[in-house]
């Protein structure tokens, strides 16, 4: 075990300097698997899926304690979105300026990952297993990423105990929010077909924008919930509405739309995808759903009570423990043990000139270190 913990900021810098666009492969897992295996991670590399949305490289690696010893796994990725145009400086050169860390993933969520790997230097080896979860395609398709590593994880018989990811949660300050549960998601592609025609003669034709228009009218009327004790209410919106008639005085023989659910702990993604196509029926359209993820709640109890306690010994700050925002792969994991996420502050993630105070890095390595320890006690 290493006495001293290496440098947050150059594993860091070292993982930032990778071009690692969704889905990511190759240099950042060759970067990752040199940072861990001196760490004395026995690290496994590996490629799931086929196109159009694979092959997709994914890493599992594991410190193993004594028999006997709890598991404890840290969790995330390290593809990142594509940087667009306009950066202070080159997106995948890391530079330090005053006090930030510039440089994609610098937030989401490679500057996490490097606090993991900090972190872990400083648990003993003695305290119990721990393990590393990371995938190269958080940010796209996720069909082959983390799913993938969760069947080698059950094939080896490799089950943590408890699970953290480290996706950036806090919002004002480091510390302010970690995730207990996250609101499910599906998409639906909605189609009604009718029959074309001269405008001028509507009795010849059937105009499928009128069915389609009444069936969004019902679905936006339609009340899923009221929320729960942890969840807000659950919630429909229309992404898309497309017809593509480029002319005035015909009726066109289809209209279709899009639908996005977000959806809490009340519901099932099969649920809620029966429901908007036995409504898409009703109106004499299609429906397809898919579904990205279910909901899911960590109850408040010993796990969320052990990472509140490690944020607050060191930024002072009871965490506001939440459901809100989008999905991540924690959705995935909660199949496998209880799971929560915390990282770093959230304000420039997904945007030109990513950047992440070097405080808050240094913090977020003994929040984690906190965790770990406490987690395998």
């Amino acid at each position: 075990m290493h006495t001293t913990s290496p440098s947050v900021v150059d594993l860091a810098e070292a993982l930032i300097a990778c071009p690692s666009v969704t889905p990511a492969a190759g240099l950042v897992f060759d970067c990752l698997q040199g940072q861990l295996e001196p760490l004395g991670f026995a690290v496994h590399r590996f490629h799931s899926g086929e196109a159009p949305d694979g092959p997709v490289e994914n890493l599992f690696a594991v410190r193993q304690g004594p028999p006997g010893t709890r598991h404890f796994a840290f969790a995330g990725h390290v593809d990142v979105v594509p940087p667009g145009e306009g950066w202070t400086s080159a997106p995948f050169a890391p530079e330090l300026r005053g006090s930030l860390l510039y440089g994609r993933g610098a937030v989401d969520m490679k500057g996490a990952i490097a606090a993991m790997l900090a972190a872990v230097a400083q648990v003993a080896m003695e305290a119990g297993t721990i393990s590393f979860i990371i995938t190269g395609d958080e940010e796209g398709p996720a069909r082959f990423g983390t799913v993938a590593v969760i069947e080698h994880m059950r094939a080896v018989g490799a089950i943590p105990d408890l699970c953290l990811v480290g996706e950036p949660t806090s919002v004002a300050r480091l510390g302010d929010m970690m995730k207990i549960g996250r609101r499910g998601s599906v998409n639906v592609w909605l189609e009604v077909a009718g029959k074309e025609g001269h405008v001028a003669y509507p009795h010849l034709a059937d105009n499928p924008i009128t069915r389609l228009i009444a069936l969004l009218t019902e679905l936006k009327a339609y009340t899923l919930d009221k929320g729960t004790d942890w969840f807000q209410p659950s919630n429909l919106e229309i992404t898309d509405v497309t017809v593509g008639n480029p002319a005035t005085n015909v009726i066109p023989p289809r209209a279709s739309a899009r639908l996005s659910i977000r959806f809490n702990d009340r519901h099932s993604g099969a649920k809620l995808s029966k429901l908007v196509c036995d409504l898409a029926e009703k109106h004499g359209g299609t429906a397809r759903p898919v579904v990205s993820g279910e909901a899911f709640l960590t109850p408040p109890g010993a796990f969320s009570a052990l990472v509140a306690a490690a944020v607050e010994a060191e930024t002072g700050i009871a965490p506001e423990a939440s459901t809100t925002g989008g999905t991540s792969d924690a959705r995935f994991l909660k199949d496998l043990c209880p799971v929560i996420e915390f990282g770093l502050c959230n304000a420039t993630m997904h945007k030109r000139d990513e950047a992440v105070a070097v405080a808050d890095l240094e913090a977020l390595v003994r929040i984690y270190a906190r965790i770990a320890k406490a987690a395998l006690a």
